[in-house]
């Protein structure tokens, strides 16, 4: 039983790890190419487009640690099942049924750290979003006052 709980610990450590290392990667790349001054519909476009793909490889990276972790513990027969099983229990629609008894307490614990995993992606996705709409609405009022300063 404590070696199940110590698993279960350093998979939602390494979980919260890989998110952050993402997180602070995406954030460091947004800052040097001054993606977050960006304003205008092509580049904010752009720059919302690839904000979302990254954090996607993030939780699917999240995804694939749980999963290599199933395939490794045998509890699942091959490593597209555990990767199967993975992304469902961490989008929380899967069961963890298909394990077995001993390991099926990590299902939940796998949708309970994608929760907050989601939450902070989330977060981090309105935050930037919100940025560039400011971005985009000081601009408009720069180009609005420009025209109405130049008749």
């Amino acid at each position: 039983m404590f070696l199940t709980v110590l698993f279960a610990a350093c998979l939602v450590v390494i979980t919260v790890a890989i998110h952050a290392i993402g997180l602070d990667t995406l954030l460091r790349c947004m800052m040097r190419s001054h993606a977050l001054a960006a304003s205008g519909f092509r580049r904010v476009t752009s720059a919302v487009i690839a904000l979302a793909c990254w954090l996607v490889l993030i939780h699917l990276a999240e995804i694939s640690v749980w999963g290599l972790f199933y395939f490794w513990q045998g509890c699942l027969p091959d490593l597209g099942s555990a990767f199967y099983f993975s992304a469902g229990a961490y989008t929380t629609i899967g069961s963890g049924l298909a394990l077995p008894a001993h390991w099926r307490m990590f299902a939940p614990l796998e949708a309970l750290s994608a929760a907050l995993m989601f939450g902070l992606s989330t977060g981090l996705f309105f935050a930037v979003v919100s940025r560039w709409i400011r971005n985009w609405t000081d601009w408009q009022n720069a180009l609005t006052s420009d025209l109405q300063q130049n008749k």
